[in-house]
């Protein structure tokens, strides 16, 4: 099947803008946690980041990517030797604080799909902590777990911090065998009452083809009788089944479709699924699942990256029903202060050159005024 362009899903500005996102709230974060100065809005010298740019994913001079957002840093001279200082602007502190609400209002929501998540890996019920720090962007999980993780769970009585292999430390759920966890496409297919929850029952998969998409013939019988093969829940056993067999490439595409619902722009990276490979049962070759089922998943080559989108999250449809995460909203109110970057920039070019302008005329007129004499 040739991937074709959707113009829809490659302008969803909440997914392609969260990449360029992701370091300017790093950097956010890291002057509100370390400037002495609260009161003068997070003031900083550009000696305090200026080497630090690999730690925020930026690669190229720290003070260029700041002048780049001034709707986020606003540059002033410092107290000493004229050298530049950076302090974040009266609507990014904003912002911060609903954030940071966000974060205590939907503690127990976020961390119920942190639990869904480790709840994937199989029997074991554990994922190291570095893969949950590696996606905790898409998690939407705050500053506060990375920085100490068994503090933020305190609490959470289902949650432990717990050794395995290779002296990695794992984040475990013990979960209660009398409760049963739903996935999104066993919820969604109960409220339509097309499933009961028995086990082999089947459900078909919501498909949403991209306009002007076309599948061969024996594509289009093979999907028919694919979506009739009975669905196995993410959160179930898997180590029974074939891995070459339709049961559990459904169990593989049904997994990839949670994962992404509970993510918050329900779209990843797709190498970032490369990391479950192991604890998630997935194949090697898990970008085929992406490949083999267009109607349900867009491949955005935007950004010079590949970015796997969930279609169902962004069509509407009365009956699908995909939850949107708490932290997807104040996103979106970051990349609109981060658009009105450039608008600053481009009136702030404008403005310089308009006073070039200005400058040259009267050096015109100056000169002319010679001659004529």
């Amino acid at each position: 099947m040739k991937w074709k362009k959707d113009p829809y899903f490659d302008s969803i500005d909440s997914i392609h803008k969260s990449l360029e996102l992701k370091p300017l709230i790093s950097l956010k974060n890291f002057f509100i946690s370390s400037s002495s100065f609260p009161d003068e809005n997070y003031s900083i010298p550009i000696s305090d980041i200026s080497k630090k740019g690999s730690n925020f994913g930026i690669n190229y001079k720290v003070a260029v990517f700041l002048r780049k957002y001034p709707s986020f840093f606003q540059e002033f001279k410092g107290p000493l030797y004229n050298l530049p200082w950076f302090k974040l602007t009266n609507e990014a502190i904003e912002l911060d604080k609903k954030e940071r609400m966000v974060y205590a209002e939907f503690k127990d929501d976020i961390l119920e799909r942190v639990k869904k998540f480790v709840l994937m890996s199989g029997s074991k019920k554990v994922l190291p902590l570095k893969i949950i720090n590696y996606l905790h962007w898409y998690l939407g999980l705050p500053d506060e777990f990375l920085n100490d993780p068994f503090d933020y769970i305190k609490g959470y009585e289902c949650f432990r911090i717990v050794e395995i292999e290779d002296g990695l430390k794992g984040l475990a759920v013990f979960e209660d065998n009398n409760e049963k966890i739903l996935s999104m496409m066993q919820r969604n297919a109960m409220k339509r009452g097309v499933y009961n929850g028995g086990e082999d029952e089947s459900i078909a998969f919501p498909l949403f083809p991209s306009q002007g998409m076309r599948l061969k013939q024996k594509i289009k019988d093979w999907l028919i009788e694919f979506q009739k093969v009975p669905y196995v829940s993410p959160y179930d056993d898997f180590a029974y089944l074939n891995p070459d067999s339709d049961l559990s490439e459904k169990r593989v595409v049904g997994l990839i479709h949670e994962v992404l619902s509970l993510f918050v722009e329900h779209a990843a990276e797709r190498k970032a699924f490369l990391c479950l490979r192991k604890y998630f049962g997935l194949p090697q070759k898990v970008h085929r699942a992406f490949v083999r089922h267009p109607h349900m998943f867009y491949l955005s080559l935007r950004n010079n990256t590949c970015t796997a989108i969930l279609k169902e999250a962004y069509c509407d449809d009365v009956l699908t029903s995909i939850e949107p995460h708490p932290l997807a909203n104040v996103r979106k109110e970051y990349i609109r202060l981060m658009s009105e970057s450039d608008v600053m920039l481009r009136n702030r070019r404008w403005s310089n050159s308009r006073r070039s302008f200005d400058q040259e005329n009267v050096i015109l007129k100056d000169s002319g005024s010679v001659e004529l004499v």
